[in-house]
């Protein structure tokens, strides 16, 4: 009985000390996920004040160079007058125009659009003040060739809706590859990762570094085949700069003793980085530098902005704020900056081009800031640590092996990007069906397994007129059919030219409106889709087709690559679209 009263005894106790402890966290929870959140807005609103005044300091820089150009112009007027000339004022020299090269189009043009300039003056004696002002180094120093070519500036191709003030800017250099481009895979793989709202404070620039203006267009060509809707709702910007605005590769000095092959392959990479920036530099908050040949997870967007704002919201004003955010662990991929201080790396580029790669000029930028002769290295690597901070799992993850660089295999992997990326989706509840094609499988990658959820179709060099039949035991009317060729490992080994073809169960009616819907091979299949440039088949049914008796991919040219299927899914009519058996199953493979 006592051993009792002593067990209540402690119950109540129990429940005397806990009960205040659990009012407290009810009251407290809230308040404190409300000043959490009121952190995080406050750090979000200094970011955006940092984005701001850059933007003022770059209309400053506009006024600078009106009255710079003015004063030139009084200049150059009260000459001629002087010499008796006709009232009516020269063309301005060169180094006027070259001066006007530096405003922005919005200032160009408003220049542009005056009818006269005022000779009013400001001074204290009522003129201007004729003394010449000082002019500090520019890009012209650094880069003198661009002084050649009034364009050199001035992009040779430009594609843009004029999306700005965004919350982030993602930048994706590209080029025209030897073997393989991973370009369209790694657009496809940003956006589909992107929910409506990210996409709405996201721009992404895609950057082709080629001087031969019909391999820029034919790139741009490929990015509106495939991208046309997010071109048009102002997601996508596309530009390339003028052939003038590179140096004579040929001449560059060779340093870190490389071959000049691989000295013009870096220099023109910073020169590429440079411009990039320098475009993205008005159009947003934030500015991520990327590759044409990754992959990312879901939401990536919203995991990268709530990262920035934490660490701006947890940096006290003692402490030095952070000038980047590694969310990936290879070279220059993934790096988060601050658009308000791209300008400082921009110069740093254009200044040391020739001597060292890109990710090296970064580092070498942070130990500048930070590092002292006086201390070690360790030292110095913990105050870089507070400059370049490190999100705790990569977001990206590198997937190309051909390089830009001629003759360059890169097969570096991400450790921190997490668990492998699916190499194919199981789709478990297909229908039943017998499934034969004439393309050589490789090794054990056969079409059964695939079509049954067990691993990916993987065949050999498909041929004019190879086709993969799925034929149903019994007549089947399908809803929708999707297709995916082509995965992160071999993104390449894609179905080209290949159209999709089914057989109706039963003869249809000559009067029936699915003639006029769809084309007809010779023998009797309807052709109802084909394989886009991202290597995907995808469709729906119309239910007046009826059951059908064998659907079927027909290749119709030559390929260079293989081709994997990583995807096969078919849905049958009265099955329902969004329930866990028709749910994809992304799927590992240890090796391919």
């Amino acid at each position: 009985m006592f051993k009792i009263r002593q067990r209540n005894c402690m119950l109540i106790v129990t429940a005397l000390v806990l009960a205040p402890c659990i009012v407290i966290l009810m009251v407290m929870g809230p308040e404190l996920s409300t000043e959490q959140s009121l952190t995080q807005r406050l750090a979000e609103c200094h970011m955006r004040l940092q984005y701001l005044e850059s933007m003022y300091r770059a209309r400053q820089e506009d006024v600078s160079l009106l009255s710079q150009y003015l004063g030139q112009i009084q200049i150059v007027s009260r000459n001629v007058t002087g010499a008796n000339a006709p009232p009516s004022p020269p063309p301005p020299p060169l180094p006027v125009i070259n001066l006007l090269d530096g405003l922005s189009p919005e200032a160009r043009q408003l220049l542009k659009n005056a009818s006269h300039i005022s000779r009013g003056g400001s001074g204290a004696n009522g003129s201007l003040v004729h003394g010449q002002n000082i002019r500090l180094p520019n890009a012209y120093h650094f880069l003198p060739h661009l002084l050649d070519d009034a364009g050199s500036l001035r992009p040779a191709y430009l594609q843009s809706k004029g999306r700005s003030d965004v919350s982030i800017v993602l930048g994706v250099p590209t080029v025209r590859r030897e073997k393989q481009s991973y370009l369209l895979g790694t657009l496809h793989n940003l956006i589909e990762n992107m929910n409506d709202e990210e996409q709405n404070e996201t721009l992404i620039i895609v950057y082709i570094g080629e001087t031969d203006l019909e391999a820029v267009q034919l790139i741009a060509r490929q990015i509106e085949a495939s991208f046309e809707q997010y071109l048009d709702s102002g997601l996508i910007d596309i530009i390339a700069p003028a052939p003038s605005y590179y140096p004579n590769f040929e001449r560059l000095r060779i340093t870190l003793n490389d071959p000049l092959e691989r000295v013009k392959w870096r220099s023109k990479q910073n020169l590429d980085f440079a411009y990039l920036m320098a475009y993205a530099h008005s159009k947003g908050t934030f500015y991520v530098q990327l590759e044409d040949d990754i992959l990312t997870k879901r939401q990536f967007i919203t995991t990268m902005k709530k990262f920035a704002l934490i660490k701006s919201a947890l940096t006290k004003p003692d402490q030095p704020a952070w000038f980047v955010l590694d969310f990936c662990q290879l070279g220059f991929i993934g790096k988060m900056f601050k658009s308000a201080e791209l300008p400082y790396l921009i110069t740093y580029f254009q200044m040391f081009y020739n001597d060292k790669p890109v990710d090296w000029l970064l580092t070498y930028f942070i130990e500048s800031k930070v590092c002292r002769t006086d201390k070690d290295q360790k030292h110095c690597n913990q105050e870089k640590a507070k400059y370049w901070q490190h999100f705790r799992k990569s977001l990206f993850q590198h997937i190309g092996t051909s390089s830009s660089l001629k003759g360059k295999v890169q097969k570096l992997k991400d450790k921190q990007f997490g668990s492998k990326v699916p190499q194919y989706y199981a789709h478990t509840h297909n229908p039943p069906a017998l499934v034969k094609s004439n393309i050589a499988p490789y090794k054990n990658y056969i079409l059964k397994r695939a079509y049954r959820g067990e691993s990916y179709f993987w065949g050999l060099l498909p041929q004019p007129g190879d086709l993969v039949q799925i034929i149903f035991e019994r007549p089947t009317q399908l809803r929708r059919y999707l297709f995916r060729s082509g995965n992160s490992e071999h993104p390449s080994d894609r179905f080209y030219n290949t159209t999709v073809e089914l057989l109706p169960a039963d003869t249809l009616s000559e009067n029936s409106s699915v003639w006029s819907n769809f084309n007809t091979t010779t023998d009797g299949y309807l052709v109802v889709g084909a394989f886009d440039s991202l290597g995907v088949a995808e469709g729906q049914l119309d239910a007046k087709i009826g059951a059908i008796k064998e659907l079927r991919l027909h290749v119709h040219s030559d390929s260079e690559n293989w081709a994997l299927l990583s995807e096969i899914e078919l849905q049958e009519w009265g099955s329902d679209p969004k329930s866990e058996v028709n749910a994809a199953k992304p799927r590992f493979v240890a090796g391919s």
